[in-house]
């Protein structure tokens, strides 16, 4: 963080954080979620503000320190270097309490929005569905693609461009295929050719994709 003029200092999960709120301006605990209220509970009140950066967890946990709040990037942070990249490059962060988190947000050159105690858990559920699901999807062209002999790579282009059109024209305007044909034969022939431990996920994709086909009836048909 030295390029964004920050002081950065790093403690080891099992270091003694006492003291850890009194000689700074503000404290960062990024532990996983169980571990933020004894953190928050160990350190002395202090004058730093007191953030966790946790999207899941409420306020409450920081409710000692009297200047306390939330940021949370909404990235993918699969290893430190790519997450070290991330963190400034024009990213999202959800913030909430103090307003040092957005003032933070503005140092690393990131964009923000407020997420209240009342919706953080929708948000968080959302997070994973738009990273972790899509992850685990892929995970499953990867599958595919080498049982057929095809390049994922070839897919993976096709599923950036869908992305593309979702974020330009909108998820049910860049639904294209056979669901948002209503082509039930191809479907049923899909179903046939996949291996049966792939239908399950198949399945449960293929009635989303189609109830979002039925909701905009002018998609393409494609």
């Amino acid at each position: 963080m030295a390029a964004k003029h920050l002081n950065v200092e790093l403690l080891d999960r099992a270091a003694d954080v006492a003291v850890a709120a009194l000689d700074v301006d503000v404290v960062l605990i990024a532990t996983p979620d169980r571990a933020i209220a004894d953190i928050a509970r160990a350190m002395v009140p202090g004058r730093a503000v007191v953030l966790h950066c946790s999207g899941a967890t409420a306020l409450a946990p920081l409710r000692d320190h009297e200047r306390h709040g939330s940021i949370h990037p909404l990235m993918a942070l699969p290893s430190s270097a790519i997450g070290a990249a991330r963190l400034v490059d024009n990213g999202w962060f959800a913030i909430a309490g103090d307003a040092i988190a957005g003032e933070l947000v503005e140092l690393l050159g990131g964009r923000s929005f407020h997420v209240g105690d009342d919706t953080r858990a929708l948000y968080h559920a959302t997070a994973s569905v738009s990273a972790n699901h899509l992850v685990a999807l892929m995970g499953q062209v990867e599958r595919l693609a080498a049982r057929v002999g095809v390049p994922v790579q070839a897919f993976l282009d096709m599923s950036k461009a869908s992305l593309d059109d979702v974020a330009t024209r909108g998820a049910a305007a860049a639904l294209t295929g056979p669901a948002a044909r209503g082509d039930h034969a191809t479907l049923a022939a899909h179903r046939a050719a996949l291996p049966p431990s792939e239908l399950a996920l198949y399945d449960t994709l293929m009635a989303a994709a189609e109830e979002l086909a039925a909701s905009h009836p002018d998609v393409s048909d494609t």
